[in-house]
């Protein structure tokens, strides 16, 4: 008689168990990393932002009334999206610190804190 050629019920739970510990120990890594990536973004479309607000200022010589404003004078191609939000949105528009109208800077509308203790609001 021929002998079969398959796993044994002891190798597959060896073989799954093996399997369970690499991800556990990979799936935080991963979590983390796109967390990482998120708050870089962040940051990123936070910058571009408020150079646009900066360079709308400059040439126009009074501070954009909306978000929206940069997009359509093409200061921006268009209002980002806030990665932690995931929505175009949720940016919150701070007014000049003089008392004028207008949006002198802006912060994520993102509830929650980042990796390095500040909140999402405060950058």
């Amino acid at each position: 008689m021929k002998r079969s050629q398959a796993f044994t019920l002891i190798e597959l739970l060896v073989v799954m168990s093996i399997i369970a510990i690499l991800i556990t120990i990979a799936a935080p890594r991963y979590f983390q990393h796109v967390e990482r990536s998120k708050e870089a973004v962040l940051r990123e479309n936070l910058a571009t932002l408020r150079t646009a607000i900066d360079q709308y200022h400059a040439d126009k010589g009074r501070w954009p009334a909306s978000l929206d404003s940069l997009a359509t004078d093409r200061y921006i191609r268009t209002v980002p999206k806030d990665p932690v939000t995931d929505r175009a949105d949720t940016w919150i528009a701070a007014p000049p610190p003089e008392g004028g109208q207008g949006v002198y800077d802006v912060h994520s509308g993102a509830q929650g804190i980042g990796l390095d203790g500040t909140a999402y609001a405060e950058w």
